[in-house]
């Protein structure tokens, strides 16, 4: 990996944060550009060094604009997500009160906004239009997803004096991040262009956690309640619970081990069988002839080689992530009919909550999340930080190179501790039969 990160330039001008660089004086101290994070922290006997480690987050004492001239941005991108609103109110009050610039625009639904002619004009964001927007869900920016041309965005960047452009949003949009800082770097503009990662997936590359992850997890919760209410309330019943997670199962591993009544989760990472012995069908067979209930978690992108045939052409989004198909209705048809054939009587209740789960405000931990990510957006951004995302890394706010980020992504390990934690705290096999099987 290279973890350097890019700057506009020298940093010429006092921060006007009244901040310390002296320990011991009680006064929160600026942190310099050798303050480094670890990439590891559990080596097998080597330590890691400087290059293996990340830039720490947080103000600096020079910094690179003029907070009275600069001008500053705001874009949402991709799928609603806890949490959004907050990002956007602690950015602007960042901005404003404690380093004075007096102008941000906000771009209305995503990318989209920066294109002239799509009639979506930019807002402008003060203290007193974001004072409470936190309290509710989505984006008062709104959304769009899918590319738009990176010269006509960059254009408008350009023309409308933008100096500092933060943009919100997941892996698709941190790609187009990616491609509108080259298309700055090649004309040599300064604009610093700062990611924050937005994903309820918790799948973004260098990043431990996303904001919106935990409130995701947190509300899926409830609805793991209440699947194993009607579960228990039945003889066999049956809680099957859909839950986000494209490519990877954290929403799904997260929410079972916090709300240990879950008996089963099938996540991407693990693949399993429907049929045989060894298959799915058969353990629920068996699971209710000891416990007479279950309750089973599925994440969204689940099983997907069940539900494809291999000569299907692969449909894609607008953002191009392949299509999935819903493998909670496939599964609720599979297990009522194989209880039917075997004549189990039985009562199967589904719910996804999906649309619910990303429509809601943060929780409380996820707003101190969302503010600090916010804050540590725009420390970078004032002081010439550009090409990078804020992360966070063994705990610590980060600085990461959006060339290492994009096209790659985070995944649960079947070999690591959450999927122990998972397999432990529901008892399900640790290994299925074959992972293929006819499709009916």
């Amino acid at each position: 990996m290279d973890l350097r990160i890019a700057d506009l330039g020298p940093a010429g001008r006092r921060s006007p944060l009244a901040l310390s660089t002296v320990r011991g004086d009680r006064v929160c101290n600026f942190v310099t550009d050798d303050e480094r994070v670890l990439y590891r922290v559990v080596t097998g006997g080597e330590l890691a060094g400087v290059d293996d480690s990340f830039e720490r987050a947080g103000p600096r004492e020079r910094i690179y604009f003029d907070p009275k001239a600069v001008r500053a941005a705001i874009v949402t991108c991709g799928g609603l997500c806890p949490g959004t609103n907050t990002v956007i109110r602690a950015a602007v009050m960042e901005l404003c009160y404690s380093y004075g610039v007096p102008t941000i625009y906000g771009f209305r639904y995503g990318f989209a906004g920066l294109v002239p002619g799509s009639g979506y004009e930019p807002v402008e964001l003060s203290p007193e239009l974001v004072d409470d927007i936190h309290h509710r869900g989505g984006t008062i920016l709104g959304s769009s997803r899918g590319p738009q041309d990176v010269g006509a965005m960059v254009d408008t960047l350009k023309n409308m004096g933008i100096g500092l452009f933060l943009v919100l949003g997941g892996d698709g949009t941190m790609r187009g991040a990616e491609e509108i800082y080259g298309e700055i770097e090649r004309r040599g503009l300064p604009i610093s262009v700062i990611g924050v990662p937005k994903t309820i997936d918790n799948d973004i590359h260098l990043v431990e956690k996303t904001f919106g992850f935990e409130t995701a997890f947190s509300i899926a919760i409830q609805a793991i309640r209440s699947a194993h209410t009607e579960a228990k309330g039945y003889l066999n019943g049956v809680g099957l619970v859909r839950l986000m997670g494209r490519q990877s199962g954290y929403i799904a591993a997260s929410a079972a081990i916090a709300e240990p009544d879950v008996n089963l989760v099938l996540v991407p990472e693990v693949p399993f069988a429907l049929d045989g012995a060894r298959g799915l069908l058969a353990w629920i067979e068996r699971r209710l002839e000891t416990r007479r209930h279950a309750v089973i978690v599925v994440a969204e992108g689940a099983g997907q080689d069940l539900l494809h045939e291999e000569t299907e052409a692969i449909e894609v989004d607008a953002s191009g992530n392949v299509r999935l198909r819903d493998v909670g209705q496939f599964l609720k048809r599979r297990i009522s009919a194989h209880l039917e054939t075997r004549g189990v009587t039985h009562s199967l209740k589904y719910i996804d909550p999906s649309y619910m789960i990303r429509t809601a405000p943060a929780n409380p931990n996820d707003s101190i999340f969302c503010s600090s990510l916010a804050r540590a957006a725009v420390h970078a951004g004032m002081c010439g930080k550009t090409g990078m995302l804020v992360g966070l890394w063994n705990n610590q706010f980060t600085h990461v190179p959006l060339r290492e980020v994009v096209g790659r992504r985070n995944t649960i390990d079947p070999e690591g501790d959450l999927w122990l934690a998972v397999l432990e705290s529901t008892g399900q096999p640790a290994e299925w039969g074959p992972s293929r099987t006819t499709r009916r």
